[in-house]
């Protein structure tokens, strides 16, 4: 039997947040809340990933239970769906230990089932759980620009606009628990694609002798123009394939969105394309690269060595 969700207030210095990952994105993310006022308790599984974050005044916690224990609403971004499960059902997870009327929040992208059981399981505590996984690497993670597709009861959500606001500079509910993943699946689904026509286009424009700094000034700002272009096009022309996200998440996400994708019955042969390439990048040795490394194993199909280029 399911309960009824249970107001909450979110206020800086007063609401106590406990953050659970703290890795390209949640580190910048929880450092926000820190610099906006909020207490945080952190746990990550390597606790030296939180180290600036106890610096800047995070208090350390040494499993989700105790992080839960002493938060009012517990947030967490972690690798894969496994993670998820682990940290909020497990048995030193946050739904053991968080207090009646808490809220927790999942940042992850992870299934949309799971997301669901994990609200239902939620309910039955006298508790909320809310899906929000974000878009916007670790370039928005660091400046608040995200975007954040988010699932769940629509009061929790409102409630939450505090925190929304210091994390992104979009936030949307888009109906109950799951539906936030399924919309950073869709999400996922545009990157892919438009990830290979950045590559391929840039391609083009070495091997016709172009200025590739010239030609991205010209077609940034067109038509053509996108995120991954303007953002990451700048590194893959410098050589620069630090990850802002990391192609072995994105091959995560692209799995999960195909996975969907066969439960409803969809032919999707540009995902499932890409998803081969990005499965290529991570053969040659680039799981732990950024996303943008698709350059390398493109370039290397035509023969370019786009690392030694002129």
């Amino acid at each position: 039997m399911s309960v009824a969700p249970t107001e909450i207030t979110i206020v800086p210095q007063i609401t106590r947040i406990g953050w659970i990952g703290a890795g390209v994105m949640g580190a910048s993310m929880c450092r926000r809340l820190l610099d906006a006022g909020f207490a945080a308790t952190v746990f990550t599984r390597t606790r030296s990933k939180a180290d600036d974050l106890i610096a800047a005044g995070a208090t350390w916690a040494d499993s989700p239970a105790a992080v839960a224990a002493a938060s009012d609403v517990v947030i967490s971004i972690v690798g894969y769906p496994r993670d998820v499960r682990e940290v909020h059902l497990g048995e030193a997870g946050t739904l053991a230990k968080l207090a009646s009327g808490g809220v927790v929040v999942d940042m992850t992208t992870s299934q949309p089932a799971l997301a669901i059981e994990i609200a239902e399981a939620a309910a039955q505590r006298g508790l909320t759980a809310i899906d929000a996984p974000v878009s916007g690497g670790d370039v928005g993670a660091k400046s608040g620009t995200l975007s954040i597709m988010i699932g769940g009861d629509e009061a929790t959500v409102a409630a939450l606009a505090p925190v929304w606001d210091v994390l992104g500079k979009t936030w949307v509910r888009q109906g109950g628990p799951g539906a936030g993943q399924h919309t950073k699946l869709v999400n996922q689904t545009l990157i892919g694609g438009n990830m290979v026509g950045v590559c391929e286009a840039l391609l083009y424009a070495y091997r016709a002798g172009l200025d590739l700094e010239t030609v991205l000034k010209s077609v940034a700002s067109g038509a053509a123009g996108s995120w991954s272009l303007s953002n990451l096009g700048p590194r893959m022309i410098a050589g620069d394939f630090a990850p802002g996200f990391y192609v072995e998440h994105f091959l995560k996400d692209m799995g999960l969105a195909l996975e969907e994708a066969r439960r409803m019955h969809l032919a999707l042969p540009g995902l499932a394309l890409c998803e081969q390439l990005y499965q290529a990048v991570a053969a040659q040795g680039h799981a732990r690269s950024g996303t943008h490394a698709l350059m390398l194993a493109l370039a290397q199909l035509s023969g370019v060595d786009w690392q030694s280029r002129d």
